[in-house]
């Protein structure tokens, strides 16, 4: 059976794109790996963080404008973006978003620890102590390696249909279910940073797309040729896959689960040194080809962003 190796990127709406960049590279540290557009609305950023060299399953990425209304978290989507921290590094991250003023608490589940908070716009993030996973050597936010965001962890569904989403994560992307626990139904990848997925099982109120919620989750193929061979299964599933989309550094496919999530999976490679250095990731902005010619007028339309070190409260 074919199996994907976790989550390949998150990607939330929110309002804000100075404000975005200040609190994942300012405040948790993370890499702007990519500055570029929403390739189907190029008049809005589509800003990429993750590790020092943006791999997958390392990247959340945002569609930052200011004008969307405010979205509400629910059913048929992602509830939350579960981040892995290095072991002994809970308390240094509860003292950092205390300098920051962000307000936390803290659960267990699964008998791990979840370090769980807001970013500005609403949208839930939690962090969670993992041996598994290479260390993060990106510290331009004065981060050392020893506690420095390593990628996801997981994430955590909302489904209009739990059981269905199951059936979806076991069936078809491969993921192992390893138990339930106060409502919640986890599940397990096979990557070098252990994904879990939890669904949650109990009631929940219907999710509204806008600013402050997650727009899909993307799952990992090791190439265009695996992507192809899932392609052809969901289509005989009866899931109605989109056809192959190039995003530049990867190519993906789109469909939405039963329970109204809406899934991509996508490749691996190219990745995000295809069209700048890797020490120079997220510096410019990057436009693909076919863009290229409104390059001027973009850069007029979109805000000036930049990577800022902060010092205290956002």
């Amino acid at each position: 059976m074919q199996k994907t190796s976790g989550i390949h990127h998150i990607s939330s709406m929110v309002n804000d794109a100075q404000r975005n960049i200040d609190f994942y590279a300012g405040v948790l540290g993370l890499r702007l790996v990519k500055k570029t557009i929403n390739f189907d609305r190029p008049e809005v950023y589509h800003l990429y963080f993750g590790n020092e060299t943006g791999e997958p399953g390392t990247l959340i990425t945002f569609f930052p404008w200011a004008e969307q209304l405010k979205g509400r978290i629910g059913k048929g989507q992602v509830g939350v973006s579960s981040y892995a921290i290095p072991k002994g590094s809970i308390d240094f991250w509860k003292s950092r978003l205390e300098k920051f003023e962000v307000k936390f608490f803290t659960f267990v589940r699964f008998e791990e620890t979840h370090l769980s908070f807001q970013d500005p716009d609403g949208l839930e993030v939690e962090l969670v102590e993992q041996d598994e996973g290479p260390v993060n050597h990106w510290n331009a936010a004065g981060i050392e390696p020893e506690q420095a965001i390593k990628g996801f962890s997981g994430a955590t569904l909302i489904s209009a249909q739990p059981h269905k989403t199951a059936e979806m994560l076991e069936d078809i992307l491969g993921l192992t279910c390893i138990g339930d626990q106060e409502g919640f139904l986890r599940f397990k990848s096979e990557s070098q940073i252990v994904h879990t997925i939890d669904i949650k099982l109990t009631p929940s109120v219907r999710g509204l797309m806008g600013a402050g919620t997650v727009h899909h989750i993307a799952w990992r193929a090791k190439n265009e040729e695996e992507l192809l061979k899932w392609r052809s299964l969901l289509e005989e599933k009866g899931y109605h896959p989109t056809q192959v989309l190039d995003r530049n550094y990867f190519k993906s496919i789109y469909f939405h689960e039963a329970g109204g999530i809406l899934f991509e999976i996508a490749t691996d490679p190219p990745g995000f040194s295809v069209d700048e250095p890797v020490a120079e990731l997220g510096e410019n902005l990057m436009l693909p080809s076919w863009l290229e010619s409104k390059r001027a007028e973009l850069e007029e339309t979109l805000p000036p962003v930049k990577v800022r070190v902060l010092e205290g409260e956002l």
